[in-house]
């Protein structure tokens, strides 16, 4: 089934998981797309199964706090950020909750993680204003840059360039193959700065690169010359919170959570407002994204909504 505005439209809420106490923080399905893993603000790491339908694990992180959680290739270990005692990054069996490796070095709050979609490299970044390059198989950060701001950052669909949004006004482009040599791609972007960058993507088809704020703002740029493209507007933030934004695998639509506990959908090359999708939500929904390989949208806040087509549309 393609994915066209009337069958945005007629997305309704499947499945409602009430898992957590607390917000959910971050929001990850594996590549395969056959498992959805969640972090949140009580310390909890839950795992779904997305075929089922159902709660498949759930683990804890009561040590160390989690955010950022991030399936690695192999969908039984995952990486996240700590929220309490340092700042390290912890890679996790997710089949005997047992750490495989840290990864020490970041001095501040790690606000940003990105998984390679090809190898064993991932990037993180930190309110220390660094940015690191590892590698799962190594506890030793392979390269740092120093950026001069808050960093967000982000791979691009072959694995071969990441995107670093520095300070929220400029985003630079690295070759992960030459990274020393500093940036082949330098956007300013002139753009009013009433909000923070909290987010940085890569559309799937990699034309465009998406920055998520933590203001009531979306904006998207061509990944290739930094042009400004579209703003996406209308949903609220008036919490001041790093609400996600995605883009559906075919890049056509925009998602993104409101602190009003919906979901708002744009088209991404008109700019148009598609529709406001009511969840069931009672809180702001903090994370937004679509399933990789099926038709499903999953949304969280501190509930978790699977989200299906209408049958009449499948």
């Amino acid at each position: 089934m393609k994915l066209v505005d009337h069958v945005v439209r007629s997305f309704r809420v499947a499945k409602l998981f009430r898992d957590n106490t607390e917000k959910i923080n971050n929001i990850d399905f594996s590549p395969s797309g056959d498992l959805l893993i969640t972090s949140s603000d009580d310390d909890q790491i839950v795992i779904y199964d997305c075929e089922k339908g159902t709660n498949k694990r759930t683990l804890n992180s009561k040590k160390y706090g989690v955010d950022l959680i991030h399936f690695t290739h192999a969908k039984n270990s995952a990486i996240y950020s700590s929220t309490k005692i340092d700042d390290t990054i912890r890679y996790l069996s997710l089949h005997d909750n047992k750490y495989i490796r840290y990864f020490p070095g970041h001095t501040k709050k790690v606000v940003t993680l990105s998984m390679s979609p090809i190898d064993d490299t991932f990037i993180s970044g930190s309110m220390d204003k660094s940015l690191r390059l590892w590698d799962l198989r190594s506890p030793n950060c392979q390269g740092m840059m120093h950026v001069g701001g808050r960093p967000v950052a982000a791979f691009d669909p072959e694995g071969l360039i990441f995107a670093a949004g520095i300070n929220s006004e400029m985003i630079k482009l690295y070759d992960l193959r030459s990274f020393d040599k500093g940036p082949f791609s330098t956007f300013q972007l002139s753009m009013e700065k009433e909000c923070d960058w909290t987010g940085i993507k890569f559309s799937p088809d990699g034309k465009t690169i998406l920055t998520s704020t933590n203001g009531s703002v979306i904006r998207l740029v061509d990944a290739f010359q930094g042009t400004p493209l579209k703003t996406f507007a209308g949903h609220l933030n008036n919490k001041g919170m790093p609400l996600e934004a995605s883009f559906s695998p075919d890049s056509q639509f925009i998602f993104s959570g409101s602190t009003d506990g919906r979901v708002h959908v744009w088209n991404a090359e008109t700019g148009y407002k598609v529709c406001v999708l009511n969840a069931d939500h009672t809180g702001p929904v903090q994370c937004v994204q679509f399933n990789p390989k099926y038709m499903m949208l999953a949304s969280g806040c501190t509930s978790m909504a699977f989200w299906l087509p209408a049958l009449d549309d499948m």
